[in-house]
């Protein structure tokens, strides 16, 4: 397969402009192994460079941060098996996985014995799983205590929006749920906070520089983001999305730019430590104290 390959990680990341509270965690970030033991699917819509996981940690470490969610990319399909390896070693990680509707109950087990909260779908990258099994996998995962994570563009969002807070599992939407800096004051917009207001939705305020229409240094997020902020603190989420795949020859972004957003988001200490450390503590079950 004939596929852009994606650059490889910012090899010297840098601290944000602020000092991450105890328990910080950044909860969405991807591995990629070229190995045989982990194949690539031949439905995957990108190819990956190479980011280890001893890579991510020393990110984390400049980052001044202590937990992690993995979530399983669609580069390996439905092949978990290089997320079960990482959560195996690294305790002070949750993931998320990529299943469907043949995975068997012993496989769920395994994964929520590892460390799972949840499981992913896109409507995005090729090689994931299909909306159409939405529904049915989130009957599944609902015994596990798991919740549904997504990743869908502004105007799926619409459509999915009536359907989403009476799933018997809560939703966490990816990277400001679609939506890009072009909708602000927008239907999207107020769709997106209505949601957060049901208690049911969790947003990850992931990969500015995916929605950002600007470039960097990303300043346009910002009326975006405090309108989220505002409507709902204690549903929000921080992540990475280390190692940025599908740059398609951007330039590398540097982890600590990208945390550093978030002090011009959320200005408030107390607010970052929600976001940081309770909120993700109280979605993905670590202890509430670091």
């Amino acid at each position: 397969m004939s596929l852009p390959v994606d650059p490889g990680p910012d090899p010297s990341p840098r601290p944000a402009g602020f000092r991450a509270p105890p328990g910080s965690c950044d909860t969405h970030f991807h591995v990629f192994e070229h190995s045989p033991r982990y194949p690539m699917s031949p439905a995957r819509g990108y190819t990956p460079a190479k980011a280890t996981n001893e890579d991510f940690r020393r990110m984390l470490r400049a980052l001044g941060l202590q937990r992690a969610v993995l979530v399983h990319p669609t580069t390996y399909g439905t092949d978990n098996r290089l997320l079960l390896d990482v959560l195996r070693d690294n305790p002070d990680y949750r993931g998320v996985a990529v299943v469907d509707l043949n995975v068997t109950d012993a496989q769920l087990e395994e994964l929520d014995r590892a460390g799972v909260k949840g499981i992913r779908i896109t409507a995005v990258s090729a090689g994931g799983v299909p909306l159409g099994q939405l529904d049915a996998l989130c009957a599944r995962i609902a015994p596990l205590k798991w919740h549904l994570q997504l990743f869908a563009r502004a105007e799926k969002l619409l459509e999915l929006a009536p359907r989403l807070p009476k799933l018997p599992v809560p939703v966490v939407l990816d990277h400001f749920g679609g939506l890009t800096t072009a909708h602000a004051g927008s239907r999207e917009l107020d769709t997106l906070r209505g949601l957060l207001g049901t208690g049911r939705i969790w947003l990850k305020l992931s990969a500015a520089y995916r929605v950002s229409l600007g470039g960097p240094p990303y300043a346009d997020v910002l009326p975006l983001a405090r309108a989220l902020i505002d409507k709902a603190p204690d549903r929000l989420l921080w992540g990475s999305d280390w190692p940025h795949p599908k740059l398609h020859g951007k330039p590398m972004l540097n982890d600590g730019d990208l945390l550093g957003l978030l002090g011009t988001w959320a200005p408030e200490e107390p607010l970052r430590r929600r976001i940081l450390a309770d909120n993700p503590a109280a979605l993905y079950g670590f202890p509430t104290a670091a």
